[in-house]
């Protein structure tokens, strides 16, 4: 008996791993992640000299003294590439052209996971160039775009798959590509729910207020709020719950729609009244990607040619 228990629980663990998955909600997330850091390079593009030219806002040794040491940045690919002297624009201009163009590749699905590695290695350059400046969105745009550079996210909604000479199914990879992106997101919201409910701030519904009023964040007058401090402390453990059950509620069918709807409500809200656009929009493009977008194969129905969902 115990050892017929152990081997259906090594079963159930490996179906739940490696069963074959359809790649599209990889693809959602392929998509996803490249239309929301070509929206972000457009709004960096009119600064983007002034950024990072070694002589724009932080001149050359200031702007190496800024940049990750011991990691590859703007400054010593410029130096790799250009010469004694040379103006740094035409280098920058390149390494922007085909940074995009790599995001564009990926966002079409063409040779998705070589366009995937240009996309995180000369992101990965910027974010090392201008380590000051970065926050949550470029830190999760960094980790899911190394993710796609090896998984299947090519196999659906792409032309690498409208090219391809043979057909593609659900396949193990996919599986456990999506896998790896639930487990990251669950352990990523566990987490952040427990340190936030480490505190006082979010029971008491001054990490509300704050996030609400600081300067730096404000986009609508919240002042209001310090008449009617209850919606605070209500907003406060909102989050919390939010956050907490993530892992434990996003999985179930009965209150997986909930939660993925809360999490896109959460998330857009920080978007709407923090001003977070690219935060907000990836998180969302995360979550909705990962759980939102089915991944079970279908089969043909017997005795017809309907195709009829699998059973999960």
């Amino acid at each position: 008996m115990k050892a017929r228990t152990t081997s259906g629980a090594r079963g159930a663990v490996l179906r739940f791993f490696f069963a074959p998955a359809e790649a599209t909600p990889l693809a959602a997330l392929r998509i996803g992640v490249a239309a929301v850091l070509l929206g972000q390079a457009a709004l960096v593009a009119p600064a983007f000299f002034a950024l990072y030219d070694r002589a724009g806002f932080l001149q050359g040794p200031l702007q190496d003294e800024f940049a990750k040491p011991g990691l590859p940045h703007l400054g010593w690919l410029v130096a790799l590439l250009g010469r004694e002297g040379a103006p740094d624009a035409p280098i920058l201009a390149g390494i922007a052209a085909l940074y995009v163009l790599s995001l564009v590749a990926l966002l079409v699905g063409l040779r998705a996971r070589f366009a995937a590695a240009v996309a995180w290695l000369l992101h990965t350059i910027l974010m090392m160039t201008g380590s000051a400046t970065n926050y949550g969105a470029d830190v999760f745009a960094n980790i899911f775009l190394f993710y796609l550079m090896w998984m299947p996210s090519g196999d659906a909604l792409s032309i690498d798959r409208r090219i391809s000479r043979r057909p593609r199914g659900p396949t193990w990879s996919a599986r456990f590509g999506l896998r790896v992106v639930q487990i990251h997101l669950c352990i990523v919201y566990l987490t952040s729910g427990i340190a936030k409910a480490s505190g006082r701030g979010w029971w008491n519904g001054a990490a509300m207020w704050e996030a609400l009023t600081m300067p730096d964040f404000r986009v609508f007058d919240f002042s209001w709020l310090a008449r009617h401090a209850w919606i605070a402390v209500l907003a406060g453990w909102t989050v919390l719950l939010w956050e907490l059950g993530y892992a434990a509620f996003v999985w179930p069918r009965r209150t997986r729609r909930l939660w993925v709807l809360m999490t896109a409500a959460m998330h857009l809200g920080i978007l709407i009244f923090m001003g977070l656009y690219v935060f907000g929009a990836i998180m969302i493009v995360l979550t909705t990607s990962a759980f939102a977008v089915r991944a079970e194969p279908v089969r043909m129905a017997e005795g017809g040619d309907r195709p009829q969902a699998a059973v999960r």
